[in-house]
């Protein structure tokens, strides 16, 4: 279901791009070289039913958009991907010692001197 919510708004929003960019501007946009429509429907009509429709797109990606908050598949709780990627790192990891690990000891270098003085 989220993923049919996804799609819907992705092609809403596809499709709001070409409205709007069809949209009559104050410099006469796109819709001006379309004379077909404009013999058809008529000037008025033509920007009426495209400001409709861009309103109904708009109101759709709205509600869509909200709908599909509501149906996010849910995760259990203490349990995230990023929480399974450290736990793993640090499983996997050499460079995390265990508490109780220590390095290894070398030598003092007085003792080496006290040698070197014999």
């Amino acid at each position: 279901m989220y993923l049919l919510f996804i799609v819907l708004i992705v092609l809403a929003s596809i499709l709001m791009c070409f409205i709007v960019l069809v949209q009559n501007s104050k410099g006469g946009g796109l819709a001006s070289s379309f004379a077909s429509s404009n013999q058809i429907m008529g000037v008025r009509k033509t920007t009426d039913f495209i400001e409709k429709l861009t309103w109904g797109l708009a109101i759709f990606m709205v509600v869509v958009s909200i709908a599909s908050s509501y149906v996010i598949p849910s995760v259990v709780e203490g349990s995230s991907v990023i929480m399974e990627q450290a736990v793993k790192e640090q499983k996997t990891n050499p460079l995390n010692a265990p508490a109780g690990f220590a390095a290894p000891q070398t030598e003092a270098p007085a003792a080496a001197d006290s040698s070197a003085n014999n």
